[in-house]
This record gives structure tokens, C-alpha cells and sequence, in this order.
């Protein structure tokens, strides 16, 4: 009896034997926003193609790091932040497909939501939203997103 392979293996042996892979030729383009600080030990974003991966933000000033005292400030200042990687990298938040969100109080998570659904249009993203002990910078809530254009 004569074995056959895969088709996901025999695809892969021709594009091999093209010279071809996934991802080859597509390069990363760091994506960095005029007001993002110099000196940070990340990138703000890295492109990939189509497709832009944002550091996670915190609704901490740019310049100072401070973290407004109202929750809801500091939920749109991360968003702002956010948004200017976005910018940057010339999409939006319409161009958003998943979203991760840091709490260090999950009793915030209304309040978080209701700025939220503000700023993602229909319809909205993936998202995930944990709970944890504590982040950088004092913040109450982290957000990563990934968008695609």
C-alpha cells in the first residue's frame, strides 16, 4: 500500500522547495509615536505587515508617568496612549482585532467598560480581562492591543 503525506506537509516541501516560507520578506517596523519617551527598554509597537502588536499601556502621563487620581482619567489616558501608537502606525481604533486588560481591582471593571465601548466602534474586538496584584507606575490597568488593517 502506498503512503501519502499530509497535504499541510506536501505544501510545505514545495514551498521549500521555492525558496518560499511563512513570513519571509516581511519585515518589523517599529512604530514609535513623537510623544512616546526615549530610553523605554521596549518599542511602542512593532509592525508586521499588516498587522500592528502595541505594548501594553497604562493611563500614566507620557511625560511625568503620573497617574491621574480618577479612574475613569486614567481608563481614557490609556486609551489616548493607545491611540497614539495607532496613529502612528496609521490605523485606528476601528482597525483593532483583539484586546488584553490589565486590573488590579475587577470592581473597576464597569467603570473601565463603560470607557470602553466609547472608544471601540462596532464591532468591537476580542478582548480578555484579568485581574491582577499590582503594575508598573502605580497604574490600576494595563491595556495590549493588536491591530490589522
Amino acid at each position: 500500500m502506498k503512503r501519502q503525506l499530509p497535504i499541510f506537509v506536501t505544501f510545505a516541501i514545495v514551498l521549500a522547495a521555492l525558496g518560499l516560507s511563512y513570513g519571509a520578506g516581511v519585515k518589523k517596523k517599529v512604530v514609535t509615536p513623537k510623544d512616546f519617551p526615549a530610553g523605554r527598554p521596549f518599542s511602542a509597537g512593532i509592525q508586521v505587515g499588516d498587522t500592528l502588536y502595541v505594548s501594553g499601556s497604562t493611563g500614566g502621563d507620557l511625560k511625568t508617568g503620573k497617574v491621574p487620581e480618577n479612574f475613569e482619567d486614567e481608563v481614557r489616558l490609556c486609551y489616548d496612549n493607545i491611540g497614539g501608537i495607532l496613529k502612528a502606525g496609521g490605523m485606528d481604533f476601528g482597525d483593532v482585532v483583539s484586546v488584553q486588560v490589565y486590573l488590579t481591582d475587577m470592581t473597576l471593571f464597569q467603570r473601565m467598560n463603560a470607557v470602553y465601548i466609547k472608544t471601540f466602534p462596532e464591532p468591537r474586538p476580542t478582548r480578555t480581562t484579568v485581574g491582577v496584584t499590582a503594575l508598573a507606575g502605580a497604574a490600576h490597568m494595563e491595556v495590549t492591543v493588536t491591530a490589522r488593517k
